[in-house]
């Protein structure tokens, strides 16, 4: 069974830098994604980047592109999420997803709905400080 453990959230002032990471164990074979999502509370949960598994392409949302990078480290089945030049608005819980269902390739706006993610982490806090 796939499980999803994040890591790296944490307290910064604004203008700050953040890494969060994601291990994955149990990896299915036919894993095309993998992905950042965020939630504030009482908001949706938002698409933040993804990137293709094991090769290809990433994409990144609008809202952090420039400032946030999303990679990969296939051998230890890991993704990483760079953040820098933080601001309050990005103070959300942070998830990382799997998904076998979409490839970014040919899908890449189904790739920024969260329901096309078939197994999720437990996220950890970004609080950015005024």
């Amino acid at each position: 069974q796939v499980q999803l453990v994040e890591s790296g959230g944490g307290l910064v002032q604004v203008g700050g830098s953040l890494t969060l990471s994601c291990v994955v164990s149990g990896l299915a074979e036919n894993t095309n994604a993998m992905g950042w999502f965020r939630q504030a509370p009482g908001k949706e949960r938002e698409f933040v980047a993804s990137i293709s598994w094991p090769t290809g392409p990433a994409v990144v949302s609008d809202s952090v592109r420039g400032r946030f990078t999303i990679s990969r480290d296939n051998p230890k089945n890991m993704a990483h999420l760079q953040m820098d030049h933080l601001t309050p608005e990005d103070t959300a819980i942070y998830y990382c997803a799997v998904t076998s269902f979409i490839r970014i390739t040919s899908d890449q706006k189904k790739c920024l709905s969260p329901y096309r993610y078939d197994a999720w982490g437990q996220g950890t806090q970004v609080t950015v400080s005024a």
